[in-house]
């Protein structure tokens, strides 16, 4: 039986959409949108493919739907420090950080020569495809790859534009910048610590690698989806120092806890569900904590056929299943599940003694755990 079978049931009503959470941040999302493309199409009507891509990127319907994670835990961080529920500039500071993660994913999809994204195509081939359809001059794909550099740099700049001018009160802004800019610094150098990782050959029992792939989790995911915009949100609604802290003990081990079930589903995950190739990690050769602890505790033999199959050119299904044999052998994926629970209850506990001002945002936090941690896609 594949993980995919026995993961927990996915939660019932979402609690992304509470208070329409998720529509409100869309409707900033367009409101902006809007306005840039004006200023795109005013430049050139050439732009205009750039501007349908972003916004069937970031707006346009999709078989998995847009989890607007990190807009949730800014706007929830900053309800529980005592911030208004209609305070449109908390909604569209909470939007920027979807501009920041969809350029994250443009450019994530290109690093990783992903064909799709969310069951679509990705930014790259959407491109190389309009070169080609187009009949222009020059090689299709290296425009593709151009151009998605580009609009991943556009979605950076926009992420920046749109929350600094949020409409929140100038001072709450500039409270709140220089810890955006951290997180942006972190969530590069854990990429970069990602991309590094699969030009190692492990071998079995190489100790190493399982810190490695931690602080590639705690950088790239962790602390990205969880914990700043958590404290972001806190400190846009002027949170005490103990509420930083306590959000910072809380997202740490939920953040960890998100990209593990994300590892998991990356091997074990069906696509109709997910929206990806079926142990599309493998084939990108991802260097997750998922095979570095299969890597500590398989045999020499497994540790040899894990480093000649991952990421291998042309990677099969057959190739595939043999590599899910391999991981599943050596026990890793429990010890994974085993740790997503302990890092579940970890973030529970910090949560019940947080020093957080709304009822309701406690609450929302509480189920955003078993959403995250629960998931299916």
């Amino acid at each position: 039986m594949s993980l995919a079978q026995s993961a927990p049931a996915p939660v019932v009503g979402n609690p992304v959409d509470a208070e329409w959470l998720r529509q409100r941040v869309d409707g900033a999302l367009d409101t902006f949108l809007t306005g840039q493309e004006r200023t795109l199409l005013a430049i050139s009507p050439q732009l205009g493919p750039v501007c349908g891509t972003v916004r069937d990127f970031l707006l346009g319907e999709r078989p998995t739907g847009r989890k607007r994670l990190r807009a949730a835990f800014c706007y929830w961080g900053w309800r529980g420090a005592g911030g208004a529920a209609d305070e449109h500039g908390a909604v569209a500071a909470a939007a920027a950080l979807e501009l920041l993660q969809a350029s994250a994913l443009v450019h994530d999809d290109l690093m990783d020569h992903s064909d799709t994204r969310r069951g679509l195509p990705s930014v790259h081939r959407r491109f190389e495809s309009l070169h080609r359809g187009s009949g222009w001059h020059g090689d299709a794909a290296q425009f593709g790859g151009a151009s998605a550099v580009l609009v991943g740099d556009l979605l950076l700049v926009w992420c920046d534009a749109l929350f600094s001018e949020c409409g929140l009160p100038r001072d709450a802004v500039r409270r709140a910048k220089p810890l955006l800019d951290l997180m942006r610094t972190e969530v590069m150098a854990g990429q970069y610590l990602d991309m590094l990782e699969p030009a190692a050959v492990w071998p079995a029992g190489e100790a190493g690698a399982v810190e490695r792939a931690r602080t590639v989790i705690e950088y790239k995911s962790a602390k990205y989806t969880v914990q700043r915009p958590l404290q972001l949100g806190g400190l846009l609604a002027d949170a005490s120092a103990d509420l930083t802290d306590a959000y910072g003990a809380f997202g740490l081990p939920l953040g960890e806890a998100f990209q593990l079930r994300d590892d998991l589903l990356g091997v074990y995950g069906d696509p109709a569900v997910t929206g990806k190739p079926a142990g599309d990690d493998l084939r990108e050769g991802k260097r997750t904590l998922l095979v570095a602890e299969t890597l500590a505790s398989c045999s020499t033999a497994d540790a040899r056929l894990l480093n000649d199959l991952l990421g291998a050119p042309g990677l099969d299904a057959d190739g595939v299943e043999r590599l899910r044999d391999v991981i599943t052998r050596s026990g890793a994926p429990r010890r994974i599940e085993d740790r997503i629970v302990a890092l579940r209850e970890q973030a529970l506990e910090t949560l019940a003694s947080a020093p957080i001002r709304e009822p309701q945002a406690r609450e929302v936090l509480r189920r955003l755990v078993d959403a995250a941690t629960a998931r299916r896609h």
